[in-house]
């Protein structure tokens, strides 16, 4: 119920948001100097963005972190960010359990509604037009301060907080099919693991047409490589092993279809399913299947594949 609640007063908020959004605009645009605002767009000097706002709510039905696990039940991530100059942005995030089953097998109570996770980023992101060939390459480096909320488990192991250092890189408008992603992880703080991930996808534009779609589908596959200090602090050796991985490698292989509904020029909707498995590495499938494991004594825990999905909703100011 409060799940519900949240979403629909997030809703309203954004409804509200952007009609007050749409009355600044008539306003602002009347003025001389050059300034000027469009929902969806931001305050613009000229052509010079100044600064755009989005707010974000996700359901997912299941906490995945690397493909695995960690958390069986669904999750709530509200996020907002805000973008200067069309470079650098500010962002926060936060996880909400919808259910008390994540907090009671977690080891972290009974935390229906209530926040586990939260997420404070700083980042200098931009497009780069390249050429008509090679399209545009997307640029993101950010840093993110990672809070988790303070509980010590069963085996009297506590989470800490935790940092990372990430980059995504992305080229899309070009005249290759395959639109390429690659995003590196780095944690400074916990084990300095660090995880990479390639994912390769195509838009396809379902209704309307490519420069205005009113509905479009984007199916992927995403290949993820861990170092070794990443599967030491993620996995055990083999399930029931208290025993940490000694190597890295492949790790988690997707397959992703997702759906995009642009609803207004400054609304989105999104929805998506995910498979998630362990196929090129035998001590990472063992991994993963412990770590799913510690979930749930079904069977459906006991195998390193899973399947998730998830819809959101987006406002840009």
């Amino acid at each position: 119920m409060k799940a519900k609640k949240m979403m629909v007063a997030f809703c309203a908020a954004g409804l509200a948001c952007a009609s007050f959004a749409q009355q600044a605009n008539a306003e602002v645009e009347e003025k001389d100097d050059g300034l000027s605002y469009t929902p969806g767009e931001g305050i613009s000097f000229g052509e010079q963005q100044i600064v755009t706002a989005e707010a974000g709510l996700a359901f997912d039905s299941k906490y995945m972190t690397y493909g695995v696990v960690d958390g069986k039940d669904p999750i709530l991530t509200p996020s907002a960010t805000v973008t200067f100059f069309d470079w650098v942005y500010f962002g926060a995030s936060a996880i909400y359990d919808v259910t008390k089953g994540n907090g009671k097998r977690g080891g972290y109570g009974k935390r229906t509604g209530k926040r586990s996770t939260f997420d404070a980023t700083v980042g200098i992101a931009h497009d780069f037009e390249i050429s008509e060939d090679f399209g545009t390459l997307s640029v993101d480096f950010n840093y993110i301060y990672e809070y988790f909320r303070r509980y010590h488990g069963d085996d009297g192991k506590s989470m800490d907080d935790t940092q990372y250092l990430n980059l995504e890189l992305g080229l899309s408008d070009g005249i290759f099919w395959v639109e390429p992603t690659l995003a590196i992880e780095r944690d400074i703080m916990a084990d300095n693991g660090t995880y990479i991930n390639l994912d390769l996808g195509h838009t396809f534009t379902l209704i309307g047409n490519d420069e205005d779609p009113s509905l479009t589908f984007r199916p992927s596959v995403g290949q993820g490589f861990g170092n070794t200090q990443r599967a030491r602090g993620y996995f055990c050796k083999y399930p029931g092993s208290e025993e940490p991985l000694d190597h890295g490698g492949l790790m988690d292989t997707s397959v992703k279809g997702e759906f995009e509904l642009p609803v207004t020029d400054w609304m989105k909707f999104t929805a998506y399913v995910a498979y998630y498995d362990y196929i090129f590495d035998a001590n990472m499938r063992d991994g993963a299947r412990s770590h799913n494991a510690a979930w749930g004594n079904a069977d459906r825990y006991r195998y390193s594949w899973n399947v998730v999905a998830g819809v959101a909703l987006t406002v840009t100011f």
